[in-house]
């Protein structure tokens, strides 16, 4: 497998699951997603027990769902509740039903076994929804492995080639960075001290402080397992103290602070739903303001959808070939290790076949009672 299952993975912005249906694909799996009229979610295996009919083109009356082929009616766990033509239900008629739980403005989907379906385990990105910031964010559906988007966000050294022109500089590349790891997580750090800032923070700070000159800028970059990244990223008037120094955490009070939000979930082999959201804690009063960064920021990740794009038919194109690393990629490389360690953890173990010694005639020796 590329991706564990026993995870809980975005499957929509809570938005998009209204009172009609709402078909994903998550980790090979096709579900449909609908929201009952008490406004729960529910998500089932889109395929109906009878034919495998795509429930996805049927029919909701009230809080089940038709099946649009021979009329099979299901309730939101997915047992069959009608069969046409006929009084007795078969007891084995029912569709896989999916632990679901919303949070953070998203609707997150357990594709693994359900018993292990632990809701504290749902990513924090609670920036999403948090009243001390302001943000909002869109789905971009990439044709690529979801760990080269991975890659990408733990190495924001490409800022600096991919987008020039707009939240890229020299000082990304150049910059040294600490790269730390704990059991499902990986941490990248990177500070610029008095620098010019790129062009979007330039405008960011003179926007919100009335200021422009050198900066100190920050990118924090926070990855849990198996695909979520947060990234902590900001400016402040160089020297005015933001900078963390011997144990004491930085005062950004005199700059501009945002979260890059980032969520991939696998969808196939080689593609994936990449939900992301840039969330600030200055101006949140200006939904103006919210909109215009929503649609910058939509148009950076286009520029990463196209590298994306072409580093996967790259990889189609010589699947013998092995990734080298740099020292860039220390982020990236903790990120892959501990999205293997999931990946192995869910492995059946292989039957240890017992060895017994034989006899002179070649027949295993009688064990002793």
């Amino acid at each position: 497998m590329n991706f564990p299952l026993n995870a809980w993975y975005a499957a929509a912005y809570d938005v998009e699951v209204r009172h009609a249906l709402l078909p994903r694909t998550i980790c090979n799996q096709k579900l449909v997603l609908f929201r009952r009229t008490d406004g729960a979610v529910a998500a089932l295996e889109d395929a109906c027990w009878h034919r495998l009919m795509p429930l996805s083109l049927g029919r909701l009356e009230g809080d089940e769902l038709v099946c649009g082929y021979h009329g099979l009616v299901y309730d939101s766990q997915g047992r069959c509740t009608h069969m046409p033509s006929q009084e007795t239900l078969n007891p084995s008629a029912c569709v896989r039903s999916f632990p679901v739980v919303e949070r953070h403005r998203f609707v997150w989907i357990w594709p693994g076994d359900p018993a292990k379906a632990d809701p504290s385990k749902v990513p924090d990105m609670h920036w999403n929804d948090d009243p001390a910031w302001a943000g909002d964010g869109k789905m971009i559906r990439v044709n690529c492995d979801y760990r080269l988007v991975v890659d990408n966000l733990m190495d924001l050294t490409h800022e600096t080639f991919v987008h020039g022109s707009s939240i890229g500089n020299r000082e990304v590349a150049e910059a040294p960075f600490v790269a730390t790891h704990g059991d499902r997580s990986a941490t990248v750090t990177r500070w610029m001290e008095s620098i010019d800032p790129p062009p979007f923070w330039g405008g960011q700070i003179r926007h919100a402080r009335g200021y422009a000159g050198k900066v100190d800028r920050w990118q924090i970059i926070r990855f849990e397992a198996p695909c979520t990244v947060n990234i902590d990223v900001g400016v402040a008037e160089a020297g005015s103290g933001a900078v963390p120094r011997d144990g004491d955490p930085g005062d950004r009070s005199r700059g501009v602070n945002g979260y890059v939000l980032n969520t991939i979930t696998p969808e196939t082999d080689k593609t994936c739903l990449y939900f992301w959201a840039f969330a600030r804690n200055y101006c949140i009063g200006e939904q103006r303001l919210t909109h215009e960064l929503r649609e910058g920021v939509a148009g950076i990740f286009r520029e990463d959808e196209l590298v994306l794009e072409a580093q996967q038919k790259a990889i189609d194109d010589h699947p013998d070939h092995r990734f080298y690393n740099l020292n860039i990629d220390a982020g990236s490389m903790w990120a892959r290790r501990l999205i293997d360690r999931l990946i192995d953890a869910e492995r059946p173990a292989r039957a240890a076949i017992p060895i017994r010694p034989i006899d002179g005639n070649g027949r295993p020796e009688r064990q002793a009672a």
